[in-house]
């Protein structure tokens, strides 16, 4: 029972990445709307193909070959070793755990394309469509294979409690694989890539630059709920055991954190603004998904609107300080929705989780060394890695690409070619 309903979980992913693919081209401007579509497209596709290539043995399994090393009196389980080209998993179905290293593989191969779509958010209207691509190869072979391992694949995080005596790091939905690996990549990219030209002013005020399609943007938000209930359910399933009674929860709770985060961010901006704003009620839906997907199986509902609530606080305050204070051009608020509200989400996962074994405390310790090692390990990696791949082919577009827009210099074409579409009157040249 539990391998058919997390086969039908895993294909409820895809749905995210719609959803998310929608938001970032909606947030942009309307003359690269199809080079956003299309980049996300790209970004599936490469990441797919490295990841069964390549990734997928670096990923690893539980049981599978390892690479590993002891030291200070510690086992260090830190990267897979299965066979290249997945030839150590069978499709044959002649035994359940063929099955299901076979399930975790199709799960693991939806879960790195979504995360290869996040960056687009942070490159919207100056990242080009080869370095894309490139970065995405990336992603899929490198850096989300290692920290999936270290978390789904018996690694070191997951053998806390053996090595050093606290409970394991927890990600029962893919928060830190997923979402912060994407986000961390996605404040990599706009580090690179720099602001978009007329962003900011000489005396640095950034200037508003609304996306085009506020329409197409919320329809992704619903589009990225079926999704992400997929997700948290395939992960809870695949990799923490959970049953049927747990995934009704992980849908309800899932729909309880994107309410609470949207709310939260309407509530604020109408306060702030004395009008809703659309765009960061869209990002607080999306953050309280991101959030409250870590302890998406062990938490209460209450809990659920508790972390969306916060969540959908911290993105609309952070996306203000990351563009106003940080000088980061991120159009789409990738950093702050899955970066930012994702390391929340873990956090939450040690205050509010419900566990059989250990004490609050320590489950809070286990997932404050998860968050370590991503802010201390991945995103070094991470940004080396973007850093080189900008060496080989520049991230930004030239100042003219910039000003035709990306689907007039990349794809030759618009996508509105019936409209006016150059209308940036509102931004200095």
């Amino acid at each position: 029972m539990n391998l058919e309903l997390s086969l039908f979980s895993i294909l409820l992913v895809p749905f995210a990445a719609a959803g998310l693919a929608l938001i970032h081209q909606g947030l942009g401007r309307s003359r690269s709307a199809a080079h956003a579509m299309l980049a996300s497209l790209c970004a599936l596709a490469v990441s797919a193909i490295v990841f069964v290539l390549f990734g997928s043995a670096w990923a690893g399994s539980v049981g599978a070959a390892t690479h590993s090393f002891t030291a200070g009196g510690a086992h260090w389980d830190w990267l897979g070793a299965a066979p290249f080209f997945a030839r150590g998993v069978s499709f044959d179905g002649a035994d359940a755990a063929g099955l299901s290293r076979s399930l975790v593989l199709c799960l693991e191969l939806f879960a790195v394309g979504l995360a290869a779509i996040i960056p687009l958010s942070a490159g919207t209207d100056r990242w080009r469509l080869g370095p894309i691509c490139l970065s995405s190869a990336l992603l899929a072979g490198v850096t989300f294979p290692v920290f999936a391992h270290w978390v789904w694949g018996a690694g070191w995080l997951a053998q806390l409690g053996a090595n050093f005596g606290i409970p394991n790091f927890t990600d029962a939905g893919g928060t830190g694989a997923v979402q912060v690996v994407g986000g961390l990549t996605a404040l990599s990219v706009a580090w690179i890539a720099g602001p978009r030209r007329g962003k900011y002013s000489d005396d640095g005020m950034p200037a508003a630059i609304p996306g085009h399609n506020i329409v197409l943007v919320l329809f992704g938000c619903l589009l990225a709920l079926v999704g992400w209930i997929g997700l948290d359910a395939a992960v809870s399933i695949l990799f923490y055991g959970a049953g049927p009674q747990q995934v009704v929860g992980v849908a309800i709770n899932a729909m309880l954190a994107a309410s609470a985060g949207c709310l939260a961010a309407l509530a604020i901006t109408r306060s702030r603004y004395h009008k809703p704003d659309a765009s960061l009620s869209a990002n607080g839906w999306i953050a309280g998904l991101v959030a409250g997907s870590a302890a998406c199986a062990m938490i209460s509902p209450v809990a659920a609107i508790v972390i969306g609530l916060v969540a959908g606080v911290l993105v609309t305050y952070m996306i203000e300080v990351f563009e106003l204070r940080l000088r980061v051009d991120d159009p789409g608020g990738a950093v702050s929705v899955h970066a930012l509200a994702g390391i929340w989400g873990l956090i939450a996962l040690g205050i509010f989780g419900h566990f059989s074994q250990g004490t609050r405390g320590g489950h809070l310790l286990a997932q404050l060394v998860g968050i370590s090692a991503l802010l201390g390990f991945m995103l070094p990696l991470i940004h080396a890695g973007n850093l080189l791949l900008n060496r080989l082919s520049t991230y930004r577009v030239d100042d003219d690409g910039h000003w035709q827009g990306m689907d007039i210099r990349e794809l030759g074409a618009g996508a509105y070619p019936e409209f006016v579409i150059h209308a940036d009157e509102f931004v200095p040249r």
